[in-house]
């Protein structure tokens, strides 16, 4: 095995081999400092000052389900062929074309979101410097440190999550008992919201919009998993950790002091330490948002130029971009084109979904290749149903408001996609119609 591919390469246009399988803590590690992050505590934070305990409880519940489902489904298809998410994409629906596509839609968001949280990263570490560095030196060191993370690839985010996850778990952990030690916990739990009421379906789009795009690329961390029971356990640990124990301790920590900012939260719970490992959990979201920005990319360069890069070359490239980007505050104006990106993702799942583990039209392909460790010598090169029922759903997400948006685009792309196929395939007089095949 090719040392490139051991480290910078990092399997992103091949199977992940059983040789390089990881025991499920060490994904999990990874998957739950994907959700132990600032941003979370901030959802949980505002989640609990709108809401009561019991509320919060229930909304969270509600959108962990749809996450958990999510994630479990096109994670376990991900762990079965050892694919990344973009990669996996060729044979489950979207075809080699189409999986480009996808692979600049989620590198796109994926290196946009890596600046704006660079941003954030890189403020905090300055106010805790006291201004010291200054934004650009600030911002420019932690890029560039998070961008050297992620060229080493996955076995890196392993060793950086078992720093960050600890340290954000030991904050919480502490925070709780700051809060208990001062305030009766039947009275916090029995308290009225200290804000503006908020309504349960949109705490629980909250819950389930803030992640849908994370359960989407589960793949890009199952790939790593060894068996089926391995991406349960490791989905399911990092929803109990990251949605129900992060956001219910915010919640907490909300109605006791009777805010929603979580700066002011964390500050009056644990002081300025705690306020500086919060921080620094930021590190492990936006490692993965690089790591997936580089594996959609490297798939988009091979699928439309037919040209194999290394990924550890382009995690380089857009690290830098993403770093110079964010150091001069420009993706910060894109934020809403960042949002109107993220809800053309979630239908990507209901399609995947649809097409390998109903229709199943490449399953037989995959399994032969999959024996012989190679990827199937063929593809379809573009799905016009694919196309129609990915642009379905994201309208769908993007224009009705009832409900969880992310879901609704998931459910009717999913749909349409069946539907549509169903009767390609009749006009087709074929069972499993294949479009245009290519190499």
């Amino acid at each position: 095995m090719a040392s490139s591919q051991n480290t910078a390469d990092d399997f992103a246009l091949s199977r992940v081999p059983a040789g390089a399988r990881l025991p499920m803590w060490e994904v999990m590690l990874v998957r739950v400092g994907a959700l132990t992050s600032l941003a979370q505590f901030m959802m949980g934070a505002a989640i609990g000052y709108g809401m009561t305990f019991w509320q919060a409880f229930w909304a969270t519940m509600l959108g962990s389900v749809v996450l958990e489902i999510v994630s479990f489904l096109v994670g376990v298809s991900g762990a079965r062929e050892g694919l990344s998410t973009s990669l996996l994409a060729r044979w489950t629906g979207f075809g080699k074309y189409g999986s480009g596509i996808l692979g600049l839609v989620i590198a796109v968001g994926s290196i946009g979101w890596f600046g704006i949280q660079n941003s954030v990263f890189a403020k905090g570490l300055d106010q805790a410097l006291g201004g010291l560095l200054g934004f650009p030196l600030a911002a420019s060191l932690t890029g560039m440190f998070v961008t050297l993370i992620v060229i080493f690839g996955f076995k890196w985010l392993s060793w950086t999550a078992r720093i960050a996850v600890p340290g954000f778990m030991l904050v919480i952990v502490y925070g709780i008992y700051q809060v208990l030690k001062n305030h009766n916990t039947w009275n916090l739990i029995a308290s009225a919201p200290p804000g503006p009421t908020l309504s349960m379906g949109v705490a629980a789009t909250m819950v389930a919009g803030g992640y849908m795009i994370g359960a989407v690329i589960t793949p890009d961390m199952s790939r790593y998993c060894r068996n089926g029971k391995d991406v349960l356990w490791m989905t399911l640990i990092g929803t109990l950790v990251g949605e129900f124990g992060v956001n219910l301790a915010a919640v907490l920590m909300a109605h006791a002091v009777g805010t929603s900012d979580v700066v002011t939260i964390v500050m009056k719970t644990t002081g300025w330490l705690g306020t500086a490992i919060v921080v620094f959990a930021t590190v492990k979201i936006n490692d993965l948002n690089l790591y997936a920005s580089s594996l959609g990319i490297t798939n988009a360069i091979d699928s439309m130029l037919s040209r194999k890069v290394n990924r550890g070359f382009v995690t380089l490239i857009i690290g830098i971009i993403g770093t110079v980007l964010s150091v001069f505050g420009i993706l910060d104006k894109f934020i809403n084109f960042m949002v109107f990106l993220g809800v053309f993702v979630p239908p990507v799942a209901g399609i995947m979904v649809v097409d390998y583990f109903i229709l199943k039209r490449d399953r037989k392909l995959l399994a032969d290749s999959r024996e012989k460790s190679l990827l199937p010598e063929t593809c379809e090169t573009i799905n016009p149903v694919t196309l129609i029922a990915w642009a379905l759903g994201g309208l769908a997400g993007y224009l009705i408001n009832i409900g969880i948006p992310s879901l609704n685009s998931l459910i009717i792309s999913g749909v349409a996609y069946y539907i549509g196929m169903k009767i390609f395939g009749a006009i087709m007089n074929q069972k499993n119609a294949e479009i245009d095949q290519t190499a």
